[in-house]
Parts: structure tokens; C-alpha cells; sequence
């Protein structure tokens, strides 16, 4: 409705509060790159190339589980006490992983946090999408976005400031009996605590999605929630529209042989090509592997901190550039612009490398991948995904993407030192870049532009008869 007069101060706190999850996500996701070099020789495990893989990785292993059931939970429960139950566990990891002295309980609260951050990045966007007007939504998921960018610049100023500085001719010993070595790692991860339980709190404030609300059948719940949003003739025309794709989508149980549909199976291959694809671009191996990225650009473990925290700045301020776009310019055209700009800015960074170029160069470089996936690939995809699997399967087609782009994750992160020991920086960044083109041409050829519409006139756009 054109003259909605829509209550955004509500709007804004609905989706702030849903979005810690993507904080949460974001800064356990990052906080390990700082503590890396640190923890490594606390656990004796700086000449264990598995061992320090596993370290990285092991948070990915409870990511896909947290996909693999956030499905299941989002259709059961709805999105709003799964996503409690994740701010339990961001709460746990933060305080378990600190406090671990061996490695076995550090690898499992890191597992913890994974799932943690499996239910948050399906259940927050999910949240968000469903209570957001169709005019305002691309600019409202990408508020998730936003914080979990926000969450990922805490984690690298966090370790920045919690780090002492590091002497130039330093060896590991002196460095596993300072202060970083045995405490300031722990207080890197203890640093979350404060977000976690305030996330946990202000989840118990924030209603139910008013779309699963009419899922179980308690419509005047819905009605009431989308009138605090919009008022009650915008309230009656949604539910209006809600009510009629679920009763055109059916009131069964969901079962595996839907997605089998003509009509669901082409937006759910969609939707985890793109998930995969997020991951497989490239640009999450420069937040795990800043030290092995900046180390052999000629940086010393000081300087890498600290270009990570600009990095991090570089990454805020352009997804802010996303949240002024996403609305205005469209998905698919931002889609499109991401996957090419990295092709090309990776072609160049490998030459660099192979060039044997050092410093600035390859910073600047950095930095430029980084703007352009920040207003790109990393906050429309989840825009996208929480915009076209239909009202019915929503919660269960998300999961399913996000699964997909968890096991990509893992691969991704798995793979880097192997690609990296076989192929050189260079040839590893080669790789990404021939993906990056792939993207551009699945994209151009299946991704509808989804801008403007209600999420029940995408749905209806979609899975209209071919």
C-alpha cells in the first residue's frame, strides 16, 4: 500500500535485535583469525598443519549441523525461540572456548558456537525478511548484514587492542609466555559475552514472525503484530495475502517430495547455487587466513592485525553502500556487479603474487575485493534467500541453502592451504576468479530480479505455471 504510513522505529528494533544473531555470527566467526597465531603455540600446535586446520574449520562442522535442524525448528517453533536458544549458545562457546587449557574442549566449544552460528544465519534474515514492508525489505535483511559486518570489525578491533604488541625479532617462546600467549587470546573470546547475553535477553521482547503465526493458525496474533508495523488496513491486506499462499501452497506437513516439484525445484537449485557460491568466490579466505594473506605480501603479525582492522572499516562502510542500493538498484544487477568486480580484482591480485609484488599493492588490492563483495555477494545472497523460497517451505528451503553454503564454507576453508601449498597465492586466487565468472553467467541466466515485491508475490511470480 503506496500511503502506508509504516511505524519504523518498531521496524528498526524488530530487525536490530534479530540481527545480533548476524553480530554474533560475525564476530565468532572472525575473533580466531587474531587469535591464531596465539592460541596455536598455547596448544602446541604451530607445526600441525592438520591440527591448525581443524582449529579454523572445526566451528564450520557445527555450522552445517546448525543448518541441517534450523529448518526442522524455524517450521516447528517458528524463528523466535530457536533464535533465543542460539544466543545460548554464542553465550557458552564465548565463555568455554577462553577458559579451555587443552585443545579437545577449545575444538568442541568452538563446535558449540558453529551451531550457533548454523541457526543465526538461517534464522535472522528469515526473521527480518517476514516482518518487513515489500518496499523497505532488501534494505531491513540487510540490516543483518550489517551487524554481522559490525560484528566482524569488534572481533578485529578486539583483538587489536586485547593484543600487546608484538617485538620484530620475536621468537614463539617469547611469545607463548606473554601476555598474548597465555591470557589475551582468552579475553579475544570472553570479549563476546557482552553481545550474547544481550542478544539472549532482548530475544524474549520481539514477537513472532506474523507469517508463522498464521502458519499455526493464530491469525489475530498476526494481524496484531502487522498492525504495530503498519496499521490495520495495511495489517488486514497482508494477512489477506499470507492466508491465500498458504491455502494455494496446501496445509500439509512438508515433505522432501515437494522440493521435487516443477515448480519448487528450479528456486531451490537457484537458491543453493547462489549459497555456494557466496562462499566460493573466495573472499572469506581473507578473514581466516589474514596471517598467511598479509604475511606473504611482506607484513609482519602486527601489521596484519592491524590491516585486518582496516579491512574490517573497508567492509562496514560498504555494506552501508549496499543497504543505500539494494532497494534502488535491484538484486540481480548488484549480483552481477559483485561476481564480475571479483573476478577481475582476483585476476590482478594473482598476478600480483605471481609478480612477486609485496605491501601496499596487495592491500590495496585486498581492500577492493573486499568493497565490492561487501555491497554485493555477501548481503544480497541472504537477501535473495530470504526472499524466494515460498511461504510453505520457507523455513525448511532456507535451511537447505544454508547447509549448502556451510558445506561450501568448509571445503573452502578445508582447501586454502592445500590450493595455496600446490598452486602458490597466485594460482589459488586464479581459481577464485574462474569461479567468480561462473557466478556471473548462472546469475545472469537464472536470477529474477525480486525487488519491490511481497514476498507472496514472489512466490507467486515463481511458481506460476511455465
Amino acid at each position: 500500500m503506496e500511503n502506508t504510513k509504516f511505524n519504523f522505529a518498531y521496524l528498526l528494533f524488530l530487525a536490530l535485535v534479530s540481527a545480533m544473531g548476524g553480530f554474533l555470527f560475525g564476530y565468532d566467526w572472525v575473533v580466531i583469525g587474531g587469535a591464531k597465531p596465539f592460541y596455536e603455540l598455547f596448544f602446541d600446535i604451530s607445526l600441525e598443519p592438520t591440527l591448525q586446520g581443524w582449529a579454523m574449520s572445526s566451528a564450520l562442522i557445527g555450522c552445517i549441523f546448525g543448518a541441517v535442524i534450523s529448518g526442522f525448528v524455524a517450521d516447528r517453533f517458528g524463528r523466535k525461540l530457536p533464535l533465543i536458544f542460539a544466543a545460548a549458545l554464542f553465550t557458552i562457546s564465548a565463555f568455554g572456548t577462553g577458559y579451555a587449557s587443552q585443545f579437545t574442549p577449545f575444538i568442541i566449544y568452538r563446535l558449540i558456537g558453529g551451531l550457533g552460528i548454523g541457526l543465526a544465519s538461517t534464522l535472522s534474515p528469515m526473521y527480518i525478511a517476514e516482518i518487513a514492508p515489500a518496499k523497505y525489505r532488501g534494505q531491513f535483511v540487510a540490516i543483518n548484514q550489517l551487524t554481522l559486518v559490525v560484528g566482524i570489525l569488534a572481533a578485529q578491533i578486539a583483538n587489536f587492542f586485547i593484543a600487546e604488541a608484538i617485538p620484530e625479532n620475536f621468537s614463539p617462546e617469547m611469545i607463548l609466555g606473554s601476555w598474548n600467549g597465555q591470557k589475551g587470546w582468552r579475553w579475544m573470546f570472553w570479549a563476546e559475552l557482552v553481545p550474547a547475553i544481550l542478544f539472549f535477553v532482548l530475544m524474549f521482547i520481539i514477537p513472532k514472525s506474523p507469517r508463522f503465526l498464521v502458519k499455526i493458525n493464530n491469525a489475530d496474533a498476526a494481524k496484531n503484530v502487522l498492525a504495530k508495523i503498519g496499521g490495520d488496513a495495511y495489517a488486514a491486506q497482508e494477512l489477506a495475502s499470507i492466508q491465500q499462499t498458504l491455502q494455494e501452497s496446501g496445509t500439509s506437513k512438508i515433505r522432501f517430495s515437494d522440493f521435487k516439484s516443477p515448480k519448487i525445484k528450479p528456486i531451490l537449485i537457484t537458491g543453493i547455487v547462489l549459497a555456494i557460491f557466496q562462499q566460493w568466490c573466495g573472499i572469506n579466505i581473507i578473514f581466516n587466513y589474514a596471517e598467511e594473506i598479509f604475511t606473504a605480501a611482506g607484513y609482519s603479525v602486527g601489521d596484519m592485525l592491524f590491516n585486518i582492522v582496516i579491512t574490517g572499516s573497508v567492509n562496514l562502510i560498504f555494506t552501508l553502500v549496499a543497504m543505500r542500493t539494494v532497494d534502488s538498484w535491484g538484486r540481480r544487477k548488484l549480483m552481477l556487479l559483485g561476481s564480475i568486480g571479483l573476478g577481475v580484482v582476483y585476476l590482478i591480485l594473482g598476478g600480483a603474487y605471481y609478480m612477486d609484488f609485496a605491501g601496499w599493492p596487495v592491500l590495496v588490492l585486498v581492500i577492493t575485493a573486499i568493497a565490492i563483495y561487501s555491497m554485493s555477494l555477501a548481503p544480497i545472497t541472504w537477501v535473495v534467500l530470504s526472499e524466494i523460497f515460498p511461504n510453505k517451505i520457507r523455513g525448511l528451503a532456507m535451511s537447505i541453502a544454508t547447509f549448502a553454503l556451510w558445506v561450501a564454507s568448509f571445503i573452502l576453508t578445508f582447501t586454502f592451504p592445500i590450493l595455496n601449498d600446490a598452486l602458490g597465492a597466485s594460482g589459488t586466487f586464479w581459481v577464485y576468479s574462474f569461479i567468480c565468472f561462473l557466478g556471473f553467467i548462472f546469475i545472469k541466466s537464472k536470477l529474477p530480479e525480486t525487488n519491490g515485491k511481497s514476498l507472496e508475490e514472489i512466490e507467486m511470480e515463481l511458481t506460476k505455471d511455465k
